[in-house]
């Protein structure tokens, strides 16, 4: 009977670890396609251009990737708020958009090896606005689910104004903050800056939120596909092509 039992859990233990090996990339591969899930206004990592074609730095990296693991790459704009629970229920395979890695997205995803380094910065319009001390009791602006919406709730910043706008984009809350609807925006460096190049009224404070790092997203069980994107950018980087990319979009800078 002994004999028995010890074969019966040998059988369950080589059955479970079968069932549970990672086809991740696997998966990916025969489909030939990867879904990659995205907020198509995150300028410059990726938007639309004048003719509706979503591209931008994390597009072009993401396509690059895809087309070294031999699938195509696939884009879904996605509400932000939403975009990990699509992420977790299968809708998309990745989220790669400017994507900061914090501790609370760390507790439902995974990441891949940090790509881009950036900052959570606040713009305003008013001049008179030079420090977060002259932000007590002004309007607020945030991008909903963002990583600048966390930042700013674990800033001073919170403690210093009940006035928190929340928008289902950062374009949403620049436009209010050009109508003069929010006296000032939370939001990524990246992002920022790059709307601050067409618009030399807005100004970008000196005080940074907080400094931060981008990833990829994925779930916690694609170990494979993660370790695969992980080695294709390692090897971008060393072959110059994802410096390539890098200066196509942000110069020399």
């Amino acid at each position: 009977m002994k004999k028995f039992f010890k074969l019966l859990l040998l059988t369950f233990t080589v059955f479970s670890i079968s069932f549970a090996k990672d086809n991740s990339l696997q998966n990916i591969q025969d489909k030939g396609e990867i879904i990659i899930g995205l907020d198509d206004t995150f300028a410059p990592m990726g938007f639309r251009d004048e003719e509706g074609k979503i591209i931008g730095f994390d597009i072009d990296l993401a396509n690059e990737v895809a087309n070294r693991i031999g699938v195509k790459a696939t884009f879904k704009p996605c509400e932000w708020d939403g975009i990990i629970f699509d992420l977790r229920s299968k809708r998309i395979d990745l989220i790669w958009n400017g994507l900061t890695i914090t501790p609370e997205r760390e507790k439902q995803i995974a990441f891949s090896t940090p790509y881009f380094d950036d900052d959570q910065i606040v713009i305003v319009k008013n001049p008179n606005i030079k420090s977060f001390q002259d932000l007590k009791d002004k309007k607020i602006g945030v991008q909903l689910g963002s990583a600048s919406y966390f930042a700013f709730e674990n800033s001073v910043l919170s403690k210093e104004t009940n006035n928190l706008n929340k928008y289902s984009t950062n374009v949403e809350a620049l436009l209010d903050l050009e109508a003069g609807r929010t006296d000032a925006v939370v939001i990524d460096a990246v992002v920022g800056k790059y709307y601050i190049s067409k618009k030399p009224d807005f100004i970008v404070l000196n005080d940074i939120l907080e400094k931060q790092q981008m990833g990829v997203g994925m779930r916690k069980d694609d170990v494979a596909l993660k370790n695969k994107i992980d080695e294709t950018l390692a090897n971008m980087k060393a072959d110059g092509s994802f410096d390539k990319i890098y200066k196509k979009w942000f110069g020399d800078n």
